[in-house]
């Protein structure tokens, strides 16, 4: 993977982020994705928070033709619980970017980031996107530029490309520090192929990746009201992969992106994977190890670098999923201090003093397997989530 490329790594498509002065800060916090074709092909998918924000809900619109021409984010404000007038601001925006690029509003898909309840200054982000379509460029840069401008908590750009070797290539980029939870997280991602594949295609492929990257990251258990991920074809290689081929590419552009979701969340000091083997269903495997990934005790444990296994019994042996107590085992670091529903090694076996932390959970109840990325619980993301809104 080529983390100084993103969104403009594929042909066909510009970018840009300026600071239209929608955060008090001067920051870049609005961005301008563009697809220049010669294929339009689209398709998102979004939070399952039954509360939405406003550019969710017009997103969820236009992305049912399956076409986009373009995407306009902004950092700085969620737009979320705002109302009918929260609404007619989205709408209003894509109609903004639909004049300066001479396309359709329904072809302009809007997304948002930042603390919810309160409108966005409109006259900031009619500015940001006379300034952003002036400077739209196919540049590395460019991109790069994008990607920054969506941060809110966030302590650096994310952005991922990969080419095939048949001569076309994913790229993408992702915002999100807190509020990550599965079915997606306080994030927006937008991510760009030059293969030439249509919306129904593109649809299928992301549900498919979404469903093993985004979907299985859980920092905290909040799920937000904004969580958005576009993938857009320009078909500008001329290339049309196979299935196979397109969608193993980008599932792992999507795995790069949510692996720096995780290193960049809200206060993490470990890195967490808890893979689930041997449950009854892979549905099973995923919820023991959401329930385990989500258990304040066992994240102030890794915090605290303790390889308290007792804490992860604990929490597996509420999970809704086939569970026999006399089956279990329990690996930590490669240490495998509970097995067959008994300690095993003493728990000093496990070294927990580095950043990485690898949990293996065996039920021996069945053959399928899942793995949940997550982190610790500091004093850090404690600290950060209290002062948020201030």
């Amino acid at each position: 993977m080529d983390r100084d490329k993103g969104v403009t790594g594929p042909k066909g498509f510009k970018a840009a982020g300026v600071a239209a002065g929608i955060k008090a800060t001067g920051a870049l916090d609005l961005a301008l994705v563009v697809n220049a074709g010669p294929l339009d092909a689209a398709a998102g998918v979004f939070t399952t928070n039954k509360v939405k924000a406003a550019p969710v809900l017009w997103s969820q619109q236009v992305i049912r033709e399956r076409r986009l021409t373009a995407v306009v984010l902004n950092s700085g404000g969620a737009n979320a619980c705002t109302g009918p007038e929260g609404f007619q601001d989205t709408h209003a925006t894509a109609e903004k970017v639909a004049e300066v690029l001479s396309c359709g509003a329904i072809e302009v898909a809007v997304c948002s980031t930042g603390l919810i309840g309160e409108r966005l200054p409109m006259d900031a982000i009619r500015s940001g996107v006379d300034s952003a379509a002036k400077d739209l460029q196919e540049t590395v840069e460019a991109g790069f530029a994008a990607a920054t401008a969506v941060l809110t908590t966030d302590s650096r750009a994310k952005q991922s490309w990969s080419a095939h070797a048949d001569g076309w290539s994913v790229g993408g980029f992702v915002k999100g520090a807190g509020m990550l939870a599965p079915n997606m997280a306080t994030m927006l991602s937008v991510i760009t192929t030059d293969a030439v594949v249509d919306g129904a295609a593109l649809d299928t492929a992301l549900r498919f990746a979404t469903n093993r990257t985004f979907d299985r990251l859980d920092v905290d258990g909040g799920t937000s009201t904004n969580d958005t991920v576009l993938v857009l074809a320009s078909g500008a290689s001329g290339v049309t992969p196979s299935a196979e081929d397109f969608t193993a590419l980008l599932t792992a552009v999507a795995g790069d992106l949510v692996k720096q979701l995780q290193g960049d969340a809200e206060g993490v000091t470990k890195e967490v994977s808890v893979t689930v083997r041997g449950a009854a269903s892979e549905e099973e495997a995923v919820h023991v190890g959401r329930t385990v990934a989500e258990d304040n005790l066992v994240k102030t444990a890794l915090f605290g670098s303790d390889p308290n296994w007792g804490r992860i019994a604990m929490a597996l042996g509420r999970a809704d999923a086939v569970i026999d107590p006399d089956k279990l085992g329990i690996t930590i670091n490669g240490a495998t201090l509970f097995a067959n529903g008994t300690k095993a090694q003493d728990r000093s076996a496990a070294d927990l003093s580095g950043r990485e932390i690898d949990i293996v959970i065996d039920l021996n109840v069945g053959d399928a397997t899942a793995t949940i990325l997550t982190t610790d619980l500091s004093h850090d993301y404690v600290e950060e989530n209290s002062a948020y809104s201030s």
